[in-house]
This record gives structure tokens, C-alpha cells and sequence, in this order.
């Protein structure tokens, strides 16, 4: 993670005027980014799947939602990432129980919120520097460049898989192989060396149509197979009225940007 990079948080908490609160406080801040408020397991899960935070300030107690911060804790240990999240528990119980069942399942931290120097600046303070310690154990860890890099690319091969999975485009289809390339290849590429379908038909050795063919190929088979829900939930780009679907161009481009912002 570069210095300039803001780090993105979740907030997962049923109390409006808390929630209200610490979105104001970090909204005067440079050096982090609220992506979203979860009052329920659910909708908290959705987040984390769908945009993968930094760090997440967890209530414990989500009474005007559905489900708890302690389920949501089990979740995010149960999956398969190489990066977590920063854990920072806000809440109003105070059971050791509790705490110590809590920091055995991900917590980092735990704040009582009726504590005198309880406040959403403790909070974010500790957040940065916990993030600042994870990356300086990665830099003094004794790891080869080459092992280094190929960490990144896996952890962005991966945000790609998962968001091609989300809206059903099937890896049996060669043109999710080519839609996954294409991706990686423009953001690791920043200048767009050249046109991203001339690199894919270098790559595989294929012509230029036969690679468009594959791709248009994969994104209709996943816009006739997945739910509208999922589509509109997931995809959020306009698709062209006549066709239905987007074009390849359109949907590598989309998800560029999307993942671009939480690089």
C-alpha cells in the first residue's frame, strides 16, 4: 500500500447518531475513505465481499439490525484471503468473555464506548497505526521482490475472479480467461501501451475477432444465466437498451475502474 493511498473503511453499527458520528469524523479526514454503513450481518458481508475494506469499525451488538458483530467475526476468519481486514470493536458491552472470544476470532482491537476518552479520533488513530505496522512488517519481511510482486498480482487476480463469480461469468468459458487478462494487463499498464485486444491476440495467438467473439461469448451466457438481481446489484454500469448486454470493451473498462479505486 503506497503513502498516498487513503485507506478504505466499513462501518458496521445500528445506532444512527453513532453511526452519524464517526461518518462525520472521518469525513474531515485526508488519510481515510468511508466506503459504507451496515446495520445487519447481511448488508455487512455484501460490503465486505463487494469492496474489500482496509480496516472495519464493528459494533458487537447490532439490535436494530439482524445478526452480530461476533457472526460477522466468524465470517471474515472463515475466509479464504491472504489480506484481512483491520478489526476495530466499538461497543457498550464489557464482558472479558466476551473480549477475549472476540480477539481470538480477528478482533485487533476493542473500545468500550462509555470510556471517558472513548471518541471516533481514538479509533481512526489506532486504525492508521495499525495499518502503519502491517506495512512496515511486510517491507522489513524478508521476501524476494519477485515473491513480493507475484503476492500483489495474486491479490489482484483474485478481486478479479470474485467480481467475475459475483455476476456469473462462468470460468469454463475461454473468454473469462481473456476477460481476466485484459484487466490485469490495463492495470498493470497504466499507459495502455497498446490496445488491450492486440496484446490478448499476441498472447494467445489468436486473432482480434476470435478473441472478441470469446468475450461477447462469456458475457451473454452470464447475462441469460445470472438473476437481474445480481446483474443490476453487481454491475452498476448502463447496458445498452437494444442489446441487453454490455460489450467486452465496456465490461473490461468497468471493472478497471472499479477495482482501480480500491487499489
Amino acid at each position: 500500500m503506497s503513502k498516498n493511498k487513503l485507506i478504505n473503511i466499513l462501518i458496521v453499527e445500528d445506532d444512527i447518531e453513532d453511526c452519524n458520528i464517526m461518518k462525520n469524523y472521518i469525513n474531515t479526514r485526508e488519510d481515510v475513505k468511508l466506503i459504507g454503513i451496515a446495520n445487519s450481518t447481511t448488508k455487512a458481508l455484501e460490503y465486505i465481499k463487494t469492496h474489500v475494506p482496509d480496516a472495519i469499525i464493528l459494533d458487537l451488538e447490532l439490535n436494530d439490525g439482524e445478526g452480530s458483530g461476533l457472526e460477522i467475526l466468524e465470517e471474515i476468519k472463515n475466509t479464504q484471503t491472504d489480506i484481512k481486514p483491520i478489526i476495530v470493536i466499538t461497543t457498550n458491552i464489557s464482558s472479558k468473555t466476551v473480549y477475549t472470544y472476540a480477539h481470538k476470532n480477528g478482533a485487533d482491537l476493542i473500545f468500550h464506548k462509555l470510556k471517558n476518552d472513548y471518541s471516533p479520533e481514538l479509533v481512526i488513530k489506532n486504525i492508521l497505526l495499525l495499518n502503519k505496522t502491517r506495512e512496515t512488517n511486510r517491507i522489513t519481511n524478508n521476501v524476494k521482490c519477485e515473491e513480493t510482486i507475484n503476492d500483489y498480482r495474486n491479490r489482484i487476480s483474485d478481486r478479479i475472479n470474485r467480481e467475475l463469480n459475483l455476476v456469473g461469468i462462468s470460468s469454463h468459458l475461454i473468454g473469462r480467461k481473456y476477460i481476466h487478462d485484459a484487466i490485469m494487463y490495463i492495470l498493470e499498464n497504466n499507459q495502455d501501451k497498446e490496445n488491450v485486444f492486440l496484446y490478448l491476440a499476441k498472447a494467445y495467438k489468436k486473432g482480434n475477432s476470435t478473441i472478441g467473439r470469446s468475450i461477447q461469448t462469456a458475457i451473454e451466457h452470464a447475462w441469460r444465466k445470472s438473476s437481474i438481481e445480481d446483474l443490476q446489484k453487481y454491475y452498476t454500469a448502463a447496458v445498452n437498451y437494444n442489446t441487453g448486454v454490455p460489450t467486452p470493451t465496456e465490461l473490461i473498462y468497468y471493472y478497471v475502474d472499479k477495482i482501480k479505486k480500491t487499489m
